[in-house]
């Protein structure tokens, strides 16, 4: 799906530095609010990382991207690529270093190559590449290959929703006060903050603005349970967030998608 979509689209056309600069300074923001509220709490450095994580990361790539573009219309795609890239490259990095680093005292050659691995290995990431690079060599993609893509990329939110049900079901949780915090955080906060941000303080286009808010709007994403288990630092707890914030989303994220369409952003 994601390869599909950006072979099909030009990088100059969704590459946009201001648009990524606001979505990073307001979720940078709500990130700074829960780590303070986790070190309050005298948390170590790596579970303040791993909750912070939870209040900011949302499912844009793996039920974001499918689900906005049925709904808002495939303009939608490389504005959330944008998106996808900063959570990628930015906050996966900083976890990553916060609890390697915190555990080793220090930042290491060792931790910096993990991450750079990480980077370069990640399919989300790969698939993007490779679809810019399909788009920049200027070829065409043959229509039988183009619409098998697409038929596989249409299975993509069912199959999401699917896997996100069955990775949930296996889960134990813990510190259920704890996991509400972070889904308001990340249902409310960060949707918030981030509608400040562009329609208050840096106002983008109102299109941009709307798809901005509404995948800002989506539940904790899985993979950050995937980090926490391979590291050991409260994967319950996570998988507590991911699952009040998947169940929540579907009244919260429904409202801000009313009040967005009522406002004619899409």
């Amino acid at each position: 799906m994601l390869f599909r979509f950006s072979a099909n689209l030009s990088f100059g056309d969704v590459f946009d530095l201001r648009f990524m600069g606001v979505y990073l300074w307001a979720t940078a923001f709500v990130y700074l609010v829960a780590n303070a509220v986790a070190l309050w709490r005298r948390l170590p450095v790596a579970e303040a990382a791993v909750e912070s994580q939870c209040a900011v990361i949302g499912n844009i790539g793996f039920l974001g991207i499918p689900m906005l573009a049925l709904l808002m219309g495939e303009r939608a795609v490389g504005y959330i690529m944008m998106m996808l890239a900063v959570d990628l490259l930015i906050f996966g990095t900083l976890i990553v270093v916060l609890i390697t680093g915190s555990r080793d005292q220090s930042v290491s050659w060792r931790t910096l190559r993990t991450v750079g691995k990480g980077i370069v290995t990640n399919p989300m990431l790969v698939a993007i590449f490779l679809g810019f690079s399909w788009s920049a060599l200027d070829w065409p993609i043959p229509t039988p290959i183009n619409e098998f893509l697409a038929l596989l990329g249409n299975a993509a939110t069912p199959g999401a929703l699917f896997a996100i049900g069955a990775s949930l079901a296996s889960k134990s949780a813990e510190r259920m006060h704890v996991a509400g915090w972070l889904s308001f955080a990340k249902l409310v906060l960060h949707p918030g903050f981030v509608a400040l941000a562009v329609l208050v303080v840096w106002p983008l286009e109102p299109y941009a603005a709307a798809v901005m808010i509404a995948s800002s709007a989506l539940p904790t994403a899985g993979n950050i349970f995937m980090l926490a288990q391979h590291y050991g630092v409260a994967p319950q707890r996570v998988s507590a967030t991911i699952l009040i914030s998947t169940a929540a989303s579907i009244v919260t994220v429904s409202l801000v998608l009313a009040w967005l369409a009522a406002q004619g952003a899409f």
